[in-house]
């Protein structure tokens, strides 16, 4: 617990020697872990909490931040959302490898404008020690535009973040962990705004049958679905899988599968080579 805390102390020093910031808060567990620091070391009139708001977050998410921002005391003035519009850059909908790239750096430069707007000396976000070990192209973009990544700074792996959290109070503490919808599309597959929503259903749908930690990735006529193992033998409660099967055609998909290997993080990733890895 000892290295937890001088992590922490480490964190508290470097966000007041930023003295004002703005977050881009997804209202996942990373950027409001971020959000809940910087609030006790700077107070919340010097925190700016930013929401961006597309066609590839949930809705449902978006008014998750919103609570989540009351909860941790941000000032009303001082929680953002702004629209953005990666889906109109031919580069992002192209899907490449990088396309995080492109979102992360509309985003971030967004973040950027409003800070100088606001006086704040910094852009932060929550990436964490465990981000290097994946290929995270929007870290590049981070990089370009000097967004700071305290967690990351610190050395604070995923694990830790979960467990500080649960300490501080913070109700997600223990959320499945989301991406945007996008990462549900193979690389080269183009994105649109149908698929998002397909993907966006099919998933909603899984949950409200109670599966948590869940995937739907979205291969053209088939939706490959990644669920926790240990939720698997679910599906052979009685009339569970064709109700899954008939609805997920009814939002457009032909086939439907189950990932035999499970959810993971990054299953798109595996078909990279090193080279383009790079």
């Amino acid at each position: 617990m000892l290295m937890i805390e001088n992590k922490i102390d480490a964190i508290a020093t470097r966000l007041r020697s930023l003295g004002r910031v703005v977050i881009g808060f997804s209202g996942g567990i990373d950027s409001t872990l971020v959000l809940k620091l910087a609030v006790d070391a700077l107070g919340p009139e010097n925190v700016w909490a930013v929401t961006g708001d597309s066609e590839s977050l949930l809705p449902e998410e978006l008014e998750q931040c919103r609570a989540l921002g009351r909860q941790i005391g941000i000032l009303q003035a001082n929680f953002m959302e702004i629209r953005t519009n990666e889906l109109s850059d031919p580069k992002y909908r192209a899907n490449p490898i990088d396309r995080c790239f492109y979102c992360k750096h509309e985003l971030f430069s967004r973040l950027q404008e409003i800070a100088r707007q606001v006086g704040a000396s910094s852009v932060l976000d929550g990436s964490n020690a465990d981000d290097k070990r994946d290929w995270r192209p929007g870290r590049r973009a981070a990089g370009e535009l000097g967004v700071v990544s305290p967690l990351a700074e610190a050395s604070i792996t995923k694990a830790e973040i979960r467990n500080l959290a649960k300490i501080l109070g913070l109700p997600n503490w223990n959320k499945p962990a989301l991406a945007c919808l996008s990462s549900r599309i193979p690389y080269g597959s183009e994105v649109t705004v149908e698929k998002l929503n397909q993907v966006a259903e099919a998933e909603r749908f899984l949950r409200s049958l109670g599966f948590t930690q869940l995937r739907v990735r979205h291969h053209d006529k088939i939706a490959r679905i990644e669920l926790l193992k240990d939720e698997m033998p679910r599906l052979n409660e009685a009339g569970l899988t064709e109700r899954i099967v008939s609805r997920l055609k009814e939002f457009g998909f032909t086939y439907i599968t189950i990932d035999l290997q499970g959810y993971r993080s990054g299953s798109m990733n595996e078909g990279l080579t090193k080279d383009q890895d790079k």
